[in-house]
């Protein structure tokens, strides 16, 4: 027997204009031998041939929609994304900027420290203090959580960490420029002179450096020089400063100091008399005391010191102002022996 379904589309036709009206489903009956129409229910038609292509469009759709989502994004997306992306670039710009900007800085505080002040003889910045943090909560933490947080944060250091940075050179060249609107006082101030006058000066004594001490008998720095005079002989403050000590001090004796500021203090020992107070203001060639051998001193001398921020240097280097080209030569010539005399 043969059972085969045939479907047949009835039409119209209208000009150029095809039009399909209704599929139509033809059976075979073997008893007639002729094909019969069959009647096909709306709701068989819908379920069986419409629902499931139906089905599989929204499925596809759904489908194609989701990769659209994961591997294309919208276009609202795709918008962000380069606006993202845009901003990286602009970040990672301006990090590089930044690190030219602190090659920069580190070039003006090398000559701040290295140039300017030691012009003036004037105590560099501490890096520590050019490299303050900030302290206290995480500054940051609201630039956490984000795809590029990292990027931001070290964007976010770097501009603090410059404009602390600046702050602090800013104010370094403010005290540089007052060192030069007071250039004239601070050469008042800076220690220039022999204590001792040249007429009144026997010999050097001790010159400064690493020396047997004739009294301890051990090997120790004299961090000064000692002048011989006689006693009483006029001792003299070497630069204009405030007196910050001025009685009896372990091995020094009878020793008056004093600050000239600018990180310069002088020191003189062995006085056999003290002629000025704590808290006096002395101007250079002021009389201060005179000479004696009082503490650790086995002969009438004034052993003087000069430090810079509390580190002592060779005096010697500070005679030239008074003395001739040959006294000042005859003196470096002296300071080079080891003579170990005085204390």
């Amino acid at each position: 027997m043969i059972d085969r379904d045939f479907l047949f589309c009835e039409s119209l036709m209208f000009g150029n204009k095809f039009f399909v009206m209704i599929k139509i489903k033809y059976k075979f009956n073997p008893e007639t031998l002729s094909f019969e129409e069959e009647k096909i229910a709306i709701t068989n038609f819908i379920y069986t041939k419409i629902l499931p292509k139906f089905a599989f469009s929204v499925v596809l759709g759904i489908g194609l929609g989701v990769l659209a989502t994961y591997y294309i994004g919208s276009p609202k997306e795709r918008e962000a994304l380069d606006q993202n992306s845009a901003w990286v670039r602009k970040y990672k710009d301006l990090n590089r900027e930044f690190s030219k900007m602190e090659n920069i800085l580190s070039e003006i505080q090398e000559r701040d420290d290295n140039m300017y002040r030691a012009i003036f003889e004037a105590k560099p910045v501490s890096p520590a203090e050019r490299r303050a943090g900030f302290g206290g909560v995480d500054r940051y933490s609201n630039l956490k959580g984000f795809n590029n947080s990292q990027l931001m944060i070290e964007s976010a250091f770097k501009i603090d960490q410059l404009s602390r940075q600046m702050i602090v050179q800013s104010k370094s060249y403010d005290e540089v420029i007052n060192l030069v609107k007071n250039k004239d006082k601070m050469l008042a101030c800076i220690p220039s002179i022999q204590p001792i006058a040249v007429k009144d000066l026997i010999r050097l004594g001790s010159p400064f450096g690493n020396r047997f001490h004739p009294i301890l008998h051990i090997q120790r720095l004299h961090a000064g020089v000692d002048l011989t005079a006689e006693t009483g002989t006029k001792i003299y403050a070497t630069g204009s400063g405030t007196v910050f000590q001025a009685g009896v001090a372990n091995g020094y004796g009878n020793v008056v100091k004093i600050n000239h500021g600018y990180g310069y203090t002088t020191v003189y020992g062995h006085m056999s008399k003290i002629l000025c107070k704590v808290g006096d203001k002395v101007k250079r060639g002021d009389v201060i005391g005179l000479v004696g051998s009082t503490g650790l001193s086995t002969s009438p001398h004034c052993h003087y010191e000069v430090r810079i921020n509390d580190k002592p240097v060779n005096p010697i280097n500070f005679y030239q102002n008074q003395l001739t080209e040959e006294e000042y030569q005859e003196l470096l010539n002296a300071s080079a022996e080891e003579t170990n005399i005085y204390e």
